[in-house]
């Protein structure tokens, strides 16, 4: 009976790292490419479309600055996640959340890439709430 409930144990708890070291990755790659597009957009590269009368116009310069930043905080935090720090989780959660809310306000400048990132973001957000805190690594 305790190997049965060992092997559960391992798995559990192998499930859990696969699952942060697979949202820092993630979170990893979210943040240099939101650096990647902030750098392009303080430019103001061409990449991006001019939209007009889109209800969230805002400054391309200022998305880029925005980006760049949420960029930063993720690859920061990403180092975090491969540690398996508590509060990386919880950062993690929010600046994923807040890179979703940032690309989905951007959507009109670089669609496709803002439906990427949100995507991305929300495969971290899904696997930093699904490892229960109860399970240590």
């Amino acid at each position: 009976m305790t190997s049965t409930t060992t092997r559960t144990h391992t798995a559990r708890r192998e499930w859990a790292t696969g699952l942060t070291i697979f949202a820092a990755v993630m979170l990893m790659i979210a943040g240099i490419l939101d650096i990647l597009r902030g750098i392009a957009a303080i430019a103001e590269d061409d990449v991006f479309l001019t939209t007009r009368d889109y209800v969230f116009e805002f400054d391309l310069t200022g998305w880029g600055w925005i980006h760049l930043f949420l960029g930063v905080a993720a690859l920061i935090i990403s180092f975090g996640l491969f540690q398996a720090s508590l509060w990386a989780r919880v950062a993690g959660v929010a600046v994923a959340g807040l890179v979703i809310i940032a690309n989905f306000l951007s959507l009109p400048y670089y669609p496709v890439w803002s439906v990427v990132m949100i995507a991305i973001s929300g495969f971290v957000i899904w696997a930093l709430c699904t490892v229960r805190r109860e399970e240590p690594f």
